[in-house]
């Protein structure tokens, strides 16, 4: 089968994760999650902290959707200046472009579906699952009551979005952004990953 570079996008608590790890231990193939950030980091000489964008919490998260609205800027903690968050997103667009073209990977988040767009060995995935689904996985790993959790999954769903429309101007939940969107509340995590692999099979056929 040909080698892919495969992006996933994902609902917090579909399992998009999981499924790119279990897909990248299956076709041999490195996963790039948060090490985009630790490489940007380490590229560019600005505080990992900043290059954080879902998983941020309190008063910095705050910060950043008040950027977002056009309020005020994101400070560069190590340097004591600002740094405009184009800047930042910037930095991981170099790191992504980089690991693509070091071969075929799985990477996770990070608008890398819009940054890869039309490269041929590109695959755009969206996971997604209905609202139970996604609270019983959250609920595996988060030591939250289930009000505080579903409200933790809106909350970053919604930061997910606004994230990728700031970045790409396209709606995130919009399937003409990707090549698959698949349920995984219906396939399960082997399911999908089986269909991702299937569809690339079928896409090598009728690229030939």
């Amino acid at each position: 089968m040909k080698p892919y570079v495969i992006t996933i996008a994902r609902q917090y608590g579909s399992g998009g994760r999981t499924v790119g790890k279990m897909l990248a231990r299956k076709l041999g193939i490195p996963f790039y999650n948060r090490e985009i950030i630790t490489m940007a980091s380490e590229d560019s000489g600005v505080n990992a902290m900043l290059f954080s964008d879902e998983r941020l919490k309190g008063d910095f998260l705050t910060r950043l959707r008040a950027h977002y609205h056009g309020n005020t800027p994101v400070p560069n903690d190590s340097s004591k200046s600002y740094l405009k968050d184009e800047a930042l997103f910037a930095y991981q667009v170099k790191i992504i472009r980089r690991l693509a073209d070091q071969g075929p990977c799985v990477i996770i988040g990070r608008c890398a579906d819009y940054i890869l767009a039309g490269r041929p060995d590109v695959v755009r995935v969206f996971i997604h699952a209905d609202k139970d689904f996604c609270l019983e996985q959250a609920m595996k790993v988060d030591s939250l009551p289930e009000q505080e959790v579903e409200k933790k999954i809106a909350e970053i769903d919604d930061y997910r979005a606004r994230y990728y429309k700031h970045h790409t101007g396209h709606d995130w939940y919009d399937a003409r952004n990707y090549d698959l969107s698949l349920n995984s509340g219906v396939l399960g995590f082997d399911g999908t990953v089986e269909e991702i692999i299937k569809y690339m099979e079928v896409r090598e056929q009728f690229q030939k």
